[in-house]
């Protein structure tokens, strides 16, 4: 059994919402065997991953997955349950798997769930995947693996890409508010929300937060010096450069005093309630290897805290205390601490509610000040602090007391956040009691420390006391309830039409101000700016649409590829358009027919927000079957059919029930609403349409106007834009008409048996005769497919030039020229075939064949050859 590759898809897919890993395993010797030909396989495999009993498998309760081995079932099902289990024994909790047949006997793809925010490529999968194939043929082989080292490991390799506590409880706040979220790379950097709506936060930092209160509290002595100026209590203290500095200073205050550097954080290297000079001076040089400038301030006595505020409000508030450990009376302090880090709510820095509790230099020097070492056997119940500071970064704990605090204490804390400059601020108090009201002077209490960025996870799970949500009141303070996090966003698949409908609907979309971003087969825009010249019809794309501060509407295609090697690039739709489904990209990605391409397609339809709008195409009947898909129905859209007709009995029957449809009826293009009729525009006057002679871009037409009216576009709006949708500007490479000399040259995209069928049909309609074709196709097609829409072109046109393009998309050359005759003189003996070796022979060749005022047909794989080309010929756009 050997892993051939692994692939990730990160939006929603075909298999689930959720991110998914995809991994190709070919099982070799265990092909076509199962777990009942191997003698107490199932038996030795259960006690090594006890959590298997527990695997719902297809039987859709627990003990499901044991019993399917018991019964018999193949080792790729098996591979994929024990990588589950193996996952969710490093605390990497997914649930989703599914394994299906890849095409080849012994060939599978494994279907593997993924955590949201896990980096796409994170090596944790395939080290998961490839331990639990180990496992199945050790424990085949008759042998025990054993798992620690290897899951002590992977857990450790999961903990450093993982989102951090803070960030991660971020993520679910907005998630909870159905706000999008999406991590940057391998940082803990989130991206919220869409287009003039996103914004960005990193820990409990935002991108409002100011830069010059990070800054001042980053330095220490100037914040003290800000809040001193404020009226705020604050310790007295000085920086100095040296040991005898800081032991002048710790004479001039009296003592005790707290040492730390100047610029340093979570509590590293602080030493407090130091009243000796020999103190002083150890600790000095202790903080001087962190800063070389540091900080000598009085001891504030009394209890330390941490006060939380977002913007101008006290969110939460924990009382800290320093790393310890309570005696039993028998164990010793070394083994107590070993005991507390068996806790797994403790961890490595800052990936746990706790971090580990440590018994390094400071902590053995805290202990031998009370005649204690590791060694040391406290009585029952006797706690033994190993620490002066109370820092969770140092093992510390945390006690919510956020129903406590007194509002005098409150509008200090806005005081001191309000000087600093910081919409989330962490403010370390000492005082005797934080829930007793602030003397006139302030006495006994002081604002030690104010941190920017403050990490979250002592109010989200404190030791002790009630949780905060502080991560949702930062997420308010972002997105103040009721307000959007989102843009108007149109996603339009199909076979046929897709690029045109994207292009058409982002034009009638603008015409109502709206700065409109829009990802294509061509690229990427934003407004009439072309940001990414590409194939840009996937997720990336989407995201880079999505992710644009100036898009205010989105409409993005999206293709077969993108859905099947990606998934999707966003969350839900407002709108979803499904333009026609018919047979292309076969032999492509594993799909076989075109049930598959109407699984793929499907997808779109399905992520459609709750009461969004699904416009389908009522003169195909697969797209018609949408409408009743249980994953469509459950979002409870909103359907508008479109077609060519108003007689089309799923547009009658639509209206009949108070539905919304568009169609043509006596030359116009007309918007319906149960028995309300609209005339949006006279079908002639549909720009590009060839004086509405152009079916295709009727049909394409009636889909971009049901998307922008369902997105509030007023209906005079939308027809100014269609009347003004001028294709060589608008939709170029789209059925664009040119006129070289006395030949109309139309230009087209069309490259499968129903696209070719429809421009030739526009051809004799338009110029009454069949005309010539320069053909050529894409190699990545299957050759019966390449085939039928080679004998569609024979049909079409008598007089055909075939040529190749310069990508053969791992065709060998020659070989589709070979194809497309084959099907050229299948369908039509005696078509005339002329070869040409590129591009600019192929057009020479067919204007050599043309007859004055004869039409020319031009299938194009790249655009821009082409359009240097006709400028290189003279050739004038024709209206």
């Amino acid at each position: 059994m050997h892993l051939d590759h692994l692939r990730w898809l990160g939006g929603p897919n075909l298999y689930v919402s959720r991110p998914v890993a995809i991994a190709r395993i070919e099982l070799g010797e265990l092909t076509g065997r199962e777990t009942t030909d191997f003698t107490g396989f199932a038996e030795r495999l259960a006690p090594l991953l006890p959590g298997l009993a527990q695997h719902h498998c297809s039987a859709g309760r627990p003990g499901g997955f044991l019993g399917a081995m018991a019964r018999g079932t193949y080792f790729g099902h098996v591979t994929e349950h024990v990588t589950l289990e193996l996952s969710a024994m490093i605390g990497r909790e997914v649930f989703f798997g599914r394994t299906v047949w890849a095409g080849a006997p012994g060939r599978y793809d494994v279907i593997l769930e993924c955590p949201r925010d896990e980096p796409a490529g994170a090596s944790v999968v395939e080290d998961l995947l490839r331990l639990g194939m180990r496992t199945v043929t050790e424990v085949l082989a008759g042998r025990t693996p054993v798992l620690t080292a290897d899951l002590a490991a992977l857990a450790s390799t999961h903990g450093q890409t993982r989102l951090g506590v803070s960030t991660a409880a971020l993520a679910t706040a907005a998630r909870r508010r159905g706000i999008p979220v999406r991590r940057m790379g391998h940082l803990n950097l989130l991206q919220l929300g869409h287009g003039c709506h996103r914004r960005m936060v990193w820990a409990a930092m935002t991108d409002r937060t100011s830069a010059v209160g990070m800054e001042t509290a980053a330095d220490k002595m100037l914040t003290k010096c800000l809040l001193e100026e404020a009226g705020l209590p604050v310790p007295s203290g000085y920086v100095v450069g040296s040991a005898e500095e800081a032991v002048g200073v710790f004479q001039d205050i009296g003592g005790p005093v707290v040492v730390k550097p100047l610029t340093g954080h979570h509590g590293e290297k602080v030493s407090i309630e130091l009243a000796d000079p020999a103190e002083v001076v150890a600790a000095f040089r202790e903080a001087a290897t962190v800063c070389e400038d540091v900080l000598v301030e009085a001891y504030v006595p009394g209890r330390d805290h941490r006060v939380l505020v977002v913007g101008d409000k006290v969110v939460a508030a924990a009382e800290l205390s320093p790393a310890r450990v309570t005696g039993d009376g028998h164990s010793t302090i070394a083994e107590l601490v070993a005991v507390a880090n068996a806790d797994p709510t403790r961890g490595e820095g800052h990936d746990r509610p706790l971090t580990r509790l440590a018994l390094g230099d400071t902590e053995l020097a805290h202990l031998g000040r009370h005649d204690l070492h590791p060694g040391s056997v406290p009585a029952a119940g006797e706690v033994v602090p190993l620490r002066r500071n109370a820092n969770l970064s140092t093992g510390g704990t945390s006690r919510d007391v956020t129903d406590r605090v007194h509002p005098d204490v409150v509008l200090l804390c806005r005081r001191v956040a309000a000087t600093v400059g910081l919409d989330v601020c962490g403010i370390d108090l000492r005082l005797p009691d934080i829930g007793a009201p602030v003397p006139p002077d302030a006495g006994g209490i002081g604002v030690i420390e104010v941190n920017a960025s403050p990490g979250l996870r002592m109010h989200l799970a404190p030791y002790e006391g009630r949780s905060r949500d502080v991560a949702a009141e930062i997420i308010d303070q972002m997105y103040p309830p009721g307000v959007t996090a989102r843009v108007p966003l149109v996603t339009v698949t199909g076979t046929n039409g897709k690029t045109t409908t994207v292009r058409l609907a982002a034009h009638l979309l603008g015409q109502d101000g709206r700065r409109v971003g829009m990802c294509t087969t061509e690229g990427v825009y934003v407004g009439d700016d072309l940001m990414y010249k590409a194939d840009a019809s996937g997720p990336r794309s989407a995201q880079m649409v999505l992710g644009n501060r100036t898009v205010e509407t989105a409409v993005l295609e999206a293709a077969r590829g993108g859905i099947v090697r990606r998934g999707l690039g966003y969350d839900r739709a407002d709108v979803a358009i499904i333009t026609n489904i018919t047979n292309d990209h076969l032999g492509v990605d594993d799909i076989v027919d075109v049930d598959d391409l109407v699984e793929i397609k499907a997808l779109v339809a399905e992520e459609i927000r709750v009461g969004g709008h699904v416009v389908l195409n009522a003169d195909d009947p697969r797209v018609v079957e949408f409408a009743a898909r249980p994953a469509v129905l459950r979002r409870k859209p909103v359907i508008r059919y479109f077609a060519q007709s108003a007689a089309n009995p799923v547009i009658e029957r639509h209206l009949r029930a108070n539905g919304v449809a568009y169609f043509t009826d006596d030359g116009w293009l007309v918007e319906a609403e149960g028995r309300r009729r609209s005339a949006l525009l006279p079908v002639g006057e549909v720009a590009g349409s060839f004086g509405g002679r152009a079916d295709y871009m009727i049909a394409n037409a009636l889909a971009a106007a049901a998307a922008a009216r369902a997105l509030g576009v007023p209906a005079s709006l939308v027809t100014s834009g269609l009347r003004t949708f001028e294709p060589h500007r608008c939709n170029p490479g789209r059925g664009c008409s040119f006129r070289i000399e006395e030949t109309p040259v139309v230009v087209d995209y069309a490259h499968n048996p129903a696209a070719v069928a429809a421009v030739g049909g526009l051809l004799r309609r338009v110029w009454g005769r069949e005309g010539v074709a320069a053909v050529t196709l894409p190699g990545d097609r299957c050759d019966d497919l390449v085939m039928d829409t080679a004998r569609e072109v024979a049909r079409c046109f008598d007089r055909v030039v075939v040529y190749e393009d310069e990508d053969l998309r791992g065709r060998r050359s020659g070989e589709m020229t070979r194809l497309i005759i084959d099907g050229l003189t299948e369908t039509r003996p005696d078509v005339r075939i002329h070869t040409a070796g590129d591009l600019k022979d192929a057009v020479g060749i067919a204007l050599g064949l043309a007859v004055p005022g004869e039409p020319l047909l031009l299938l194009y794989e790249k655009l821009q050859p082409v359009a240097d080309l006709l400028q290189t010929l003279g050739a004038t756009p024709a209206r």
